[in-house]
């Protein structure tokens, strides 16, 4: 298929390569999850979901310094919203939209540079392989830190990957991991060199979509169905975090984090985990 005939989106670059699409993300200014990138996730995994003539699909960011740093706290009624339209409202969640993600028929390799924080992290947990430049790859779940557990898989999938310990020092730590640490833990398959983080992805994914497609997708059918949590799981976790979101204290911890300016190009996004211990009682 000639890259003319992909699905065209606003917050989703797509380049075929052979056997191997490339989905870049390019949301300006910092790639947060919002309604607009959503709303062609839920399209890319729609097209996905049918027959095409990719067997992998590899993601990446256009920005350099932040995969997805988490969702935009400004618009996550929004974002849910469009996430429902994905599999109706009885599932509107982003969770289950990563659900879909992880049983799509094609390979999903996310190759991570910069920052990938609460639901960026819990994207590329959705994927199938992870990989990670060493020297600037960051990944943190600081849903804690805001009031709530996460509420898209990062729980029933680090658990998995990482047993209970790290697991629990991830996600109650709401603090920020390396690449070399995250891949001692299992957090990713694998840091490479930046500077051959392309080329090792690219080998990757050619040499999977050259092999029998049967056996490819028999594969990891298999696989995910001994490791990935179930929809109920990834439902009852949507759940908590939305009652919390609108009844905890997530609200007043965000909106202060906002003042210090979460969102922006600047020193509390940059350092997102460090920040998250300043938050006092007294500064909710």
């Amino acid at each position: 298929m000639s890259n003319d005939a992909l699905p065209r989106m606003d917050t989703i670059r797509l380049r075929a390569d052979g056997g191997v699409l490339n989905a870049t993300f390019d949301a300006p200014p910092l790639n947060l999850i919002g309604p607009e990138l959503v709303r062609d996730l839920v399209r890319l995994i729609g097209y996905l979901s049918k027959p095409t003539p990719y067997q992998v699909v590899v993601f990446d960011s256009a920005d350099p310094d932040f995969f997805i740093p988490h969702v935009d706290m400004t618009k996550i009624p929004e974002y849910t919203a469009e996430a429902a339209k994905a599999g109706g409202p009885g599932d509107a969640s982003l969770g289950m939209l990563y659900q879909r993600l992880s049983r799509l028929p094609v390979v999903t390799v996310g190759k991570l540079r910069g920052r990938a924080r609460g639901a960026g992290s819990e994207f590329l947990l959705a994927c199938d392989v992870r990989f990670a430049a060493r020297e600037n790859a960051v990944l943190g779940q600081p849903e804690v830190g805001f009031g709530a557990p996460p509420g898209a898989g990062a729980v029933e999938r680090l658990a998995r990957l990482l047993g209970s310990g790290r697991a629990l020092e991830v996600l109650l730590g709401a603090d920020d991991f390396t690449a070399d640490v995250a891949e001692r833990y299992g957090w990713i398959n694998r840091a490479v060199p930046d500077d051959e983080l392309d080329a090792f992805v690219a080998r990757f994914a050619r040499r999977v979509a050259g092999f029998p497609a049967d056996a490819v997708a028999v594969t990891k059918t298999a696989v995910t169905r001994v490791n990935a949590p179930s929809d109920d799981e990834i439902r009852a976790a949507a759940v908590v975090f939305q009652h919390l979101v609108r009844e905890g204290s997530v609200a007043p911890r965000a909106a202060w984090l906002l003042k210090e300016g979460l969102q922006t190009r600047g020193a509390t996004e940059w350092e997102l985990g460090e920040v998250m211990a300043s938050i006092t009682p007294d500064q909710p």
